[in-house]
């Protein structure tokens, strides 16, 4: 009787102390006119642009994770501010998405260039500003090799972020900013000078694929396979502005990889059933016994955006699968059907999660030791 004890109270102490970090992924940060309107209404003034409302019901699952990255499709180009086709986004945007908890903003999307290349440098200065990591556009080429490889220390673990797009809506770059658009070679380039600089776990956002459709194309398919052959432990999709299936597979190492094909809309003004919400994913990695990292399980949540009314002026953001969506209701049932029936076929062990459902012990903030600076 001793010794089982002895050997529980040792199996109790080596599962406590097994290192683990949770990273959270939001999908696409949109701005159109009715929510630079809701922003203006809900200001004190009627003349700033305040977001503090939109993102209050889930902001305590963003913090849980241990690191948080959302996909900003809109540049922060300064006034006039604009919705649809060519957007602009006031910086308060940019800094509610940061009070929410998110770190990483990635930017390598087709909306990038909406207000060209002065656009996208100023959006980098604003998100510099913020103190926010980013990646997927630079000023210059300069500014590109100063910051990739970049590689985070979340908690322990070495992660390294790279991102693309398929293209900028027929946008040319006219002086030195960087896009990095989809390119295998490329990002074969990326993957190896990451997994060089010290990178444990290797992370790539790719916005791809065909808009509105539920189930990915075969450049999806195929580029995916891609990267799992070079070893990615996470592929994290948007563009679409639905939500398309999710995959935990194993690569010819034997190693997890996480597939996204895309998380569809974080928050926006669209107004179909498919686009009114998105997926939020989770992702735990741990070490095994020889302390080498991997990707140990994933799972996903459903968000829902609420228009203004029914007591608020602004935009909101909710759980989809906890009736708290008003008027919009039988519009958030709708989403959540078609959502998870699209889930439920495709899904390859990556199974659904209640948002604000308490993880692993963690506490509603972040731990004490979060992510670092870069590893260079």
């Amino acid at each position: 009787m001793h010794e089982i004890i002895e050997a529980l109270i040792s199996l109790l102490i080596s599962t406590a102390s097994t290192p683990e970090a949770v990273i959270l992924f939001a999908g696409d940060a949109m701005q159109h006119e009715a929510q630079l309107q809701a922003a203006i209404n809900s200001s004190k003034n009627h003349t700033d642009y305040d977001y503090s409302e939109c993102f209050t019901d889930i902001e305590r699952a963003i913090k849980k994770a241990d690191y948080a990255v959302v996909n900003l499709e809109v540049p922060l180009g300064g006034a006039p501010y604009s919705g649809y086709p060519m957007f602009g986004a006031p910086d308060s945007y940019a800094k509610s998405l940061k009070d929410a908890g998110f770190d990483m903003f990635l930017t390598a999307n087709n909306h990038t260039l909406d207000r060209r290349d002065t656009g996208l440098r100023r959006t980098i200065k604003v998100l510099d500003n913020l103190e926010v990591d980013h990646i997927g556009t630079y000023s210059s080429k300069a500014a590109r090799d100063s910051i990739l490889p970049l590689i985070k220390d979340i908690k322990g673990f070495n992660v390294g972020f790279l991102n693309y797009t398929y293209g900028t809506n027929g946008i040319k770059i006219k002086e030195n900013t960087v896009v990095d658009y989809i390119d295998t070679a490329l990002i074969a380039r990326d993957i190896d000078a990451v997994r060089a600089k010290g990178a444990e776990i290797v992370t790539v956002a790719l916005h791809w694929g065909i808009e509105y459709d539920l189930l990915p194309n075969k450049q999806q398919k195929e580029l995916a396979g891609f990267l799992t052959d070079k070893g990615v432990d996470m592929i994290i999709g948007g563009h679409p502005h639905v939500i398309q299936p999710m995959e935990m597979r194993l690569n010819k190492n034997g190693k997890k990889t996480f597939v996204v094909y895309s998380l569809g809309n974080f928050i926006s003004n669209m107004k179909t059933d498919d686009t009114r919400g998105g997926a939020i994913a989770r992702v735990k990695l741990k070490r095994d016994t020889t302390g080498i990292a991997y990707v140990d399980t994933a799972s996903y949540s459903l968000v829902f955006t609420i228009p203004p009314g029914d007591g608020s002026k602004n935009f909101r953001l909710v759980d989809a699968t906890e009736r708290k969506a008003g008027s919009r209701q039988y519009n958030c049932n709708m989403f959540v059907s078609r959502a998870k029936s699209i889930f439920d076929k495709h899904n390859i062990n990556v199974p659904f999660e209640k948002i604000n459902r308490n993880h692993n012990g963690h506490n509603d903030e972040r731990h004490d030791t979060p992510a670092t600076g870069d590893q260079q």
